[in-house]
């Protein structure tokens, strides 16, 4: 965690009192999900990609650039996320990113687990506690 003068930055996790404390497996498919989604309207860069995770979240989750780049690079390294060089709109050189048709394949799939999984969570934090 760092902080940037303004908030508490989290690499994935909330804003809020305390960080989240989920297995690192879960962060990084929660990570992945939401880069993918990012990237689904089309090539971004890595700033981009980290502002959109912000607003969509409703300021909840923010990504730290030591957590997204690894991110990207696995991303693309599994063939679902390719990347060029272009110029950002400051006029500065920039890494751009986006979808390939696995990409594109593997976003449905994890949003259908993801959904699965939240539904799950959800159930259960709405069960009744079990009687001691």
């Amino acid at each position: 965690m760092h902080f940037d003068g303004r908030r508490r930055i989290v690499p994935i996790g909330t804003k809020g009192e305390r960080p989240l404390t989920a297995s690192i497996d879960i962060l990084r498919g929660t990570l992945d999900v939401l880069v993918l989604k990012a990237l689904s309207w089309g090539p971004s860069h890595g700033y981009d990609v980290a502002t959109w995770i912000e607003r969509a979240t409703g300021d909840v989750l923010s990504v730290g650039e030591g957590t997204l780049y690894p991110a990207l690079h696995r991303l693309r390294s599994k063939g679902w996320v390719r990347s060029s060089w272009g110029v950002s709109d400051n006029g500065r050189r920039a890494c751009y990113y986006e979808l390939t048709a696995t990409g594109r394949a593997q976003l449905r799939v994890e949003k259908a687990n993801w959904t699965r999984y939240a539904t799950a969570v959800f159930a259960a934090l709405a069960a009744p506690a079990k009687p001691a």
